[in-house]
């Protein structure tokens, strides 16, 4: 353990980092990309799914085109990942896939349908992805599923629940997020839900009839949380089209 103002000595290691520019929606680029991977590199044994991008428009006032990317993004570029990079492991029966996915695809909100549908599909892609492994019996290729609540990196800028609640639930800061889904990656845990009383919420959307659900929601601020981010966005859009003379 450090003393007071010395930082951690990590051990000297000459590592290599490489970097490549993929658009994970379209499937032809991830497959090639990955191929890429496998040359240059070689073999992905831990392949991290964090990829993510919000609309920030109420369903009806929201255009076709950004829901389509919600989905291909957030949910199908996780199909066409997978596809590039498991063979291999499924070989060697070694690797770990992890899915970081949200608190909103666990339980819902309003004004964010593409998104938490997007978030669903991947926490369902993973369940099932899961199950197929253990059925193959392929021990050797771990599956870890992140569900972080609102992480303070801005793509959420402006999402308010009950100012009352606030302090006891307020955005999550990157760095912990990060130490959380690596301490539950390097152990194997199958999921982890970032704060604890993200499990607790999801027990009680699960057991409570629909309108309870509607009345927790309510007294937590959650039922229209996403409402001043949507209307911040819609400010923002507003103001570059008339910045542009649209």
């Amino acid at each position: 353990v450090a003393g007071d103002g010395e930082k951690d000595a990590l051990p000297h290691c000459d590592l290599q980092v490489y970097t490549y520019t993929c658009d994970v929606g379209k499937r032809e680029n991830v497959y090639s990309t990955a191929e890429r991977v496998r040359k240059e590199v070689g073999e992905v044994s831990v392949l991290v799914n964090n990829a993510g991008v919000v609309s920030g428009h109420h369903l009806l006032e929201c255009p076709d085109e950004l829901i389509e990317r919600t989905m291909m993004v957030n949910c199908h570029a996780h199909f066409w990942t997978t596809k590039a990079f498991l063979p291999k492991m499924l070989e060697m029966n070694h690797g770990h896939i992890v899915t970081v996915a949200s608190s909103l695809g666990l339980f819902s909100t309003a004004g964010v349908e593409d998104y938490c549908a997007s978030k669903f599909g991947a926490v369902g892609f993973h369940e099932s992805l899961s199950h197929e492994l253990k059925a193959a019996e392929k021990d050797g290729i771990k599956t870890t599923l992140v569900c972080p609540y609102l992480v303070d990196t801005g793509m959420f800028r402006g999402c308010r629940i009950r100012k009352e609640i606030e302090p006891f639930l307020p955005p999550l800061k990157p760095e912990y997020c990060v130490k959380q889904a690596m301490r539950a990656i390097l152990t194997d845990q199958p999921m982890i839900c970032t704060p604890r009383l993200m499990y607790m919420v999801t027990f009680m959307k699960s057991i409570l009839p629909f309108e309870a659900v509607v009345c927790m929601y309510r007294f937590l601020g959650a039922d229209k949380c996403m409402y001043p981010f949507i209307a911040q966005r819609k400010q923002a859009t507003n103001n570059n089209e008339a910045k542009n003379g649209i």
